[in-house]
């Protein structure tokens, strides 16, 4: 498969709704119109933090997307980059393209000096997980989250 890892662009909207829509599916994430076009527009700032690539396939289009945030640290003076998202098309899975995008995601950490790339996915996503192995060891932390009930809809 002829693949070409590379930023978003306007033109992708439609495919990229598409993979935004599948990945909160698999997590069964009920995500509003309203974030969601508000990440589009993040994604689309040039100055905001939130980034995009995507994978694209000369025949089959825009088969896999990663969404990701470059942010600050304690722990380092270079930014850190936190993979937020990433989704792959599930009839074209296991032919590289996570892997393609992983490593899209290392050379630019090389090349723009981001101190480190991490990302987290759930423990039974065992296909995943099976990719990420590849990467580096699970980091062994356990994440705890609390939510804001007055904005929780």
């Amino acid at each position: 498969m002829s693949l070409h890892i590379r930023r978003i662009t306007s033109e992708d909207y439609p495919a990229w709704r598409q993979l935004w829509a599948g990945y909160h599916d698999f997590y069964q994430n009920n995500i509003s119109d309203e974030v969601t076009q508000h990440t589009w527009l993040r994604i689309m700032d040039e100055n905001s933090p939130v980034q995009c690539i995507v994978a694209d396939s000369a025949k089959e289009g825009v088969i896999g997307m990663a969404n990701y945030i470059l942010h600050d640290s304690t722990w380092a003076i270079e930014p850190i980059c936190y993979l937020q998202d990433m989704f792959v098309k599930p009839d074209v899975r296991a032919n590289g393209t996570g892997e393609a995008m992983l490593d899209w995601l290392k050379e630019q950490m090389t090349e723009q000096g981001w101190a480190r790339l991490y990302w987290l996915t759930k423990e039974t996503n065992y296909r995943a997980r099976g990719l990420y192995d590849k990467y580096t060891p699970h980091s062994g932390f356990v994440r705890y989250v609390v939510v804001n009930e007055n904005l929780a809809k």
